[in-house]
């Protein structure tokens, strides 16, 4: 069934009744007199909502009530955000700017219709590339697949950038000391994504290259970054006396040059409906995690991305995470004007899912123009930055606390470690210490202090939202990943605008041609001659 059938419109925020009505709610809630008050401890317990794999969203910390809540339904209900997602994943042509289908659900589970495209079930050509690849991963691990001495495979190296690399780099970080933990842990995995050549040199000197596999990530075959990589790694593998073709796969489109080709053990392959930055649960991924760490492991990541997405399809905005987080997120975009949110996983494994997720965030919504092309006369995605706590604490939290520009805070944090292993200080273990953090903080924000000396007055009024589980593993990880996928999906709705393509990136590319081509002039060949280019 066609957009059109299912009577969706696509229209700009400002023209929505219930936005306008949002507008006249700004700075409604004061949320340091709500977690001050004597129903405090109900409205942390009352303001939460479960997520898939056993977390919760829990937005107590946040300058909403259940009046904004009610508004924030109605905006929900008449941006029609839950049938654009269905018809997303029913397989109509949603990222306008590529002419494109957007199908990363797909790679996780079917959420809706069977979805057919270039004559192929979709769902049925991502199950069959995830068999091809735990197939591939058993061979290796079970010595079938060797070097040329024969010698098993102990390290495997990802080549990509932007989102073949920032998602399945942070992914894999998020999963090594668990892994190892839990007995799950098969190889090293490293990663090679800057152009910059001491990239590429720190990772091999670093790495025995006899044993190890490179896996080269590009949906196009051509990124110029990743090429020029590939060249580097082949380098040092043909000096080595080592044949590239036994050391390489590709992660590539069936169109691609890469494909079908005699230079790779293997090529697994994705297609143009999955962008890179949401490629994590595709092949992007699944070769890096399922070597890593073993097939079983990417499934249980899967199975946590599938249980998110289905409660994703719920219209009901209290009982739809993403939907809800979403929906905040604008509020406090566009209703409280801030504009940049901080990520802080109080999590060490967590170290680069911000830098991801400031990806997936900033290139999917970082539009000025709707999605027919027209400019907009809104603010759309806030700036994306964050680190692991506590360090952020001994850093940029300064700002975040006394700062002129209040910056909503996403605080991630779990009960257990990874690892299992701990130490008692003063009473208390390193994990509690940790997560004691986490509640001060968001206190510490919202309430703030008064003090007769200005320079150590705090205003409090800083908003947050804490996700928060047992412990991070595959199937929680990947609900986390999910989560923000659909958040920033559904805030592109709202704000009509393509979260699916990244028009912005090209240009740079395009010129960076011109450069190396020798084709320049004016203040571009200015430039280049400062570089010795």
């Amino acid at each position: 069934m066609s957009v059109s059938e299912k009577n969706i419109n696509w229209e700009n925020l400002s023209s929505l009744e219930s936005f306008k009505k949002l507008q006249s709610l700004k700075g409604a809630v004061n949320i340091a007199q709500e977690l001050s008050s004597p129903e405090a401890q109900k409205r942390v317990k009352d303001f939460s909502v479960k997520m898939g794999a056993g977390l919760v969203y829990n937005y107590a910390a946040k300058q909403v009530d259940e009046k904004v809540l009610k508004v924030l339904a109605e905006l929900s209900d008449e941006a029609q955000l839950t049938q654009k997602f269905e018809a997303l994943y029913n397989g109509e042509v949603v990222n306008t700017g590529e002419k494109r289908l957007v199908l990363h659900h797909l790679t996780r589970g079917q959420l809706g219709d069977k979805v057919v495209a270039d004559g192929t079930d979709k769902r049925e050509f991502y199950k069959t590339e995830q068999k091809k690849i735990a197939d591939f991963a058993e061979k290796v691990h079970s010595g079938k697949l060797t070097n040329e001495k024969g010698e098993t495979f102990t390290t495997v190296v990802q080549i990509g950038i932007g989102g073949s690399d920032l998602g399945p780099r942070a992914m894999y970080l998020a999963l090594e000391n668990w892994a190892k933990a839990n007995n799950s842990f098969k190889m090293e995995a490293k990663f090679i994504s800057n152009v910059d050549p001491d990239d590429a040199s720190a990772v091999l000197n670093s790495t025995d290259i006899s044993r190890s596999i490179f896996i080269l990530v590009s949906k196009s075959g051509t990124t110029l970054e990743t090429l020029t990589n590939e060249a580097f790694v082949k380098d040092a593998l043909k000096k080595a006396g080592l044949n590239p073709a036994r050391h390489m796969i590709a992660v590539t489109s069936e169109t691609s040059p890469l494909a079908h080709n005699p230079d790779y053990l293997e090529a697994f392959y994705m297609d143009d409906y999955i962008g890179g930055r949401y490629s994590s649960t595709s092949a992007v991924g699944g070769a890096v995690l399922s070597l890593a760490f073993g097939a079983n492991v990417f499934a249980d990541f899967l199975e946590g991305a599938a249980e998110e997405d289905r409660l994703a399809t719920n219209p009901k905005i209290q009982e739809n995470p993403a939907l809800l987080d979403a929906l905040i997120g604008i509020y406090e975009r566009n209703v409280q004007e801030y504009p940049s949110t901080a990520v802080l996983p109080y999590s060490q494994a967590l170290s680069r899912f911000p830098a991801h997720l400031q990806q997936l965030d900033m290139e999917s919504n970082g539009k000025s123009v709707n999605r027919f092309g027209q400019k907009i006369d809104y603010v759309t995605g806030p700036v994306i930055f964050g680190e692991p706590g506590t360090n952020g604490q001994h850093s940029f939290y300064q700002l975040l606390h006394q700062g002129t520009n209040i910056v909503p805070l996403q605080f991630i944090a779990f009960k257990n470690n990874q690892t299992k292993v701990d130490v008692t200080i003063e009473g208390s273990t390193s994990q509690q210490k940790l997560d004691a953090n986490v509640t001060a903080q968001i206190m510490a924000f919202a309430c703030g202090k008064t003090d007769a000396d200005p320079n150590k007055a705090f205003a409090g009024g800083r908003p947050s939202s804490l996700i928060y589980g047992s412990e991070l593993n595959p199937k929680t990880l990947g609900a986390l990943l999910a989560h923000y996928e659909n958040k920033v999906m559904f805030q592109g709705f709202v704000w009509n605008i393509n979260s699916f393509d990244q028009e912005g990136v090209q240009l740079g590319k395009k010129l960076a041609k011109k450069v190396l081509a020798k084709e320049t002039d004016g203040a571009l060949k200015a430039y280049a001659q400062l570089l010795d280019l």
